[in-house]
């Protein structure tokens, strides 16, 4: 079982959806979806875990890295909605990772709301990530 991911830059602000598990077989998926997102966009990246089923260690361990790989880029790395199975304890020398209850929670944080400037949004996605979730045209 693996992952899909949607990738979502609004403004200053990047939104990498994940659905599906993130185990052992979808690490190198997610980890090519975070060389995406250093790709593109800038400011904070919201990893949003709604859509998640479950993480194993290696999936937990495959976020630290990203943080740590965004730090490098300069940017922060949050999250929102983890799996009620686990909780992530990065070691110390992880950059801090916030983590909120829900998408909505993340995005108020930063004083702006899903899909506010949609002339400004761009979106990237696996072919595998439902269409009919789609709010925005993909570019």
């Amino acid at each position: 079982m693996t992952i899909e991911w949607r990738y979502t830059v609004e403004q200053d602000l990047g939104i990498l959806s994940v659905s599906g598990y993130l185990g052992p077989d979808a690490v190198r998926r997610f980890t090519g979806a975070v060389g995406w997102v250093v790709g593109r966009g800038s400011g904070p990246v919201i990893v949003d875990l709604t859509g998640l089923r479950g993480w194993s260690a290696e999936g937990q361990l495959t976020i630290i890295e990203a943080a740590r790989r965004l730090a490098v880029a300069g940017r922060g790395l949050e999250l929102a909605a983890i799996p009620a199975d686990g909780s992530l304890v990065p070691d110390r020398d992880c950059p801090p990772i916030p983590v909120h209850a829900d998408l909505a929670g993340a995005l108020a944080s930063h004083g702006t709301r899903h899909g506010e400037a949609p002339e400004g949004r761009h979106e990237w996605r696996t072919t595998g990530w439902p269409s009919a979730d789609v709010s925005a045209p993909r570019s």
